[in-house]
């Protein structure tokens, strides 16, 4: 069970990997486009040699990629749906030739659709993404936060899409502890929220964590990070979701604020050991 960060990758993708190692970090995440919009940075032949010659530099071994934020698998837009398809596909085959671990998506905003129509559109058009993908790099969903109609702020919900998928790719999720903490899941309340978890989706499906304490109250919907510790999740909660993550060797990446991510970094070592 490693523990890591969120990194940029400005000046070339090249650069994370030593900035991870500069914090602490033991496993890192990045983006491997603007996460606004915009064309992918080529990832040439030697881009990519020094990447890895980087990561063996740096003695990293795992990363992950975040998708754009634009990503909407239920919009009543094709150009932006079918948009999502070809940009989270684009990233498995770029994280697949980074070699790295998992990428990991939201879901995007049900708008004018049900519960059940919006489920079964993002499903669809998951499956869309998947199809006839053989990289190494597997899909991960996200957990959100709940504000309006997202999609996936439940694990009922994220469970019902991944069974229709039904792709050996798209096989579990990135847990965020700040939008699950917004959501209704209270980590203070652990193994209830556990148990919650686990009769929802099962605890195998939980792949990678996010960490990051909440600026705001459970069930608030809001997605609002804290440092860990400063937030509302509080420490014995953390505590609690680091020895679940080293028993069941899953790695946990902070998204908080960099002023503070590297105290961040060694509380949660702390706690491991």
């Amino acid at each position: 069970m490693k523990i890591g960060a969120h990194v940029s990758i400005a000046q070339g993708i090249f650069n994370a990997p030593q900035r991870a190692a500069n914090l602490g970090a033991e496993c890192f995440q990045i983006f491997t486009r603007s996460p606004q919009g915009g064309a992918s940075p080529e990832l040439t032949p030697e881009v990519l040699e020094k990447f890895s010659a980087e990561m063996k530099k740096s003695k990293l071994e795992n990363f992950v990629v975040h998708t754009p934020y634009y990503i909407n698998f239920a919009s009543a837009n094709n150009r932006i749906r079918y948009g999502s398809v070809s940009v989270v596909r684009d990233e498995l085959e770029r994280a697949s030739l980074l070699c790295a671990k998992f990428v990991m998506t939201h879901l995007g905003s049900a708008g004018e659709l049900n519960e059940k129509e919006a489920t079964e559109k993002t499903a669809a058009m998951l499956k869309k993404t998947l199809d006839g993908y053989n990289g190494t790099t597997e899909l991960l969903i996200e957990n959100a936060a709940g504000s309006g109609h997202i999609i996936g702020s439940t694990f009922t919900q994220i469970s019902e899409i991944i069974k229709l998928v039904n792709h050996p790719k798209l096989n579990g999720i990135c847990m965020d502890t700040q939008h699950s903490f917004a959501s209704g899941y209270d980590w203070r309340d652990f193994a209830t929220t556990l148990e919650k978890i686990d009769s929802e989706i099962g605890l195998d499906k939980i792949k990678l964590i996010h960490a990051n304490d909440s600026l705001t109250e459970c069930g608030s919907k809001k997605d609002r990070h804290a440092h860990i510790g400063e937030g509302l999740i509080g420490t014995t909660a953390f505590q609690n979701i680091v020895a679940f993550a080293e028993k069941n060797n899953i790695d946990m990446i902070l998204e908080t604020e960099h002023d503070k991510v590297v105290e961040d970094i060694k509380l949660l070592k702390k706690f491991r050991k």
